[in-house]
């Protein structure tokens, strides 16, 4: 069986079917992260991942969603209203909160579903089961590069040093959420990641691979989800 690594899905479940559907029926599947927001499926998406034991990495969108749609959970517990400014929201949280039927948008803007309290418990499951995603993998994978494989939401290879470091652990986790920086050519892993879309389909150097090939950004000339296969180099996409 061989390990597919797929980018960000953001939120398009059937554009991810469709390239499920293209993989071998046995193929390893393994995710970087941000699953969710933006397009208009993120529950999909996540039951998806959580109910086939797919290997997946916490992205950024992931610890937006446990901060933001934690303190979400409790306005709706509370019957306050639902303060719709902050970071998650304008980055795509609307689509994901949306997804699970707690809210709904008139004249363009959200408000709570009326049965919001009943459709909670799924989300904060879900929040959960987030909560407790890696910030890496290490797959047990022999690749041509001779360096241990890890996959991984954001570039780390720069800072992998740093993984066992008490003292800096929150550097860590900032690079493994937000970096850009793509590795240098002497980086002791061979690091699979996705978080900045790649122009001309998935980048595959000697060294990483970035497998986030745009696929929530159609009308910007992207749109396609990806996947890399680690055995073989072989990158298969399909269009959103």
């Amino acid at each position: 069986m061989k390990h597919y690594v797929i980018g960000d899905v953001h939120g398009h479940y059937e554009t991810l079917m469709r390239l499920v559907d293209k993989l071998p029926k046995d193929a390893k599947l393994v995710f970087v992260g941000d699953l969710i927001d933006r397009g208009s499926q993120s529950a999909e998406v996540v039951k998806f991942v959580r109910e086939g034991g797919y290997l997946c990495v916490k992205g950024n969108h992931e610890e937006l969603m446990d901060s933001f749609g934690s303190v979400f959970a409790v306005f709706v517990e509370q019957n306050e209203p639902i303060r719709t400014h902050n970071i998650w929201y304008s980055n795509g949280g609307i689509a994901t909160l949306k997804s699970y039927g707690l809210i709904k948008l008139e004249e363009g803007k959200p408000v709570l579903a009326s049965d919001a309290k009943e459709k909670l418990a799924v989300f904060k499951d879900d929040i959960r089961w987030i909560r407790q995603l890696p910030l890496y993998i290490e797959l047990d994978v022999e690749h041509a590069s001779g360096k241990p494989v890890v996959v991984s939401h954001a570039p780390i290879a720069t800072v992998w040093g740093l993984r066992h470091s008490d003292a800096m652990y929150k550097t860590f986790l900032e690079m493994a959420l937000w970096n850009r920086r793509e590795p240098d050519e002497d980086a002791k892993i061979f690091n699979i990641f996705g978080h900045t879309v790649t122009p001309y389909g998935a980048e595959v150097q000697p060294h990483y691979v970035n497998v986030d090939t745009g696929c929530y950004m159609a009308r910007s000339g992207y749109g396609m989800l990806s996947a890399y296969c680690v055995e073989t180099g072989e990158v298969v996409s399909v269009k959103s």
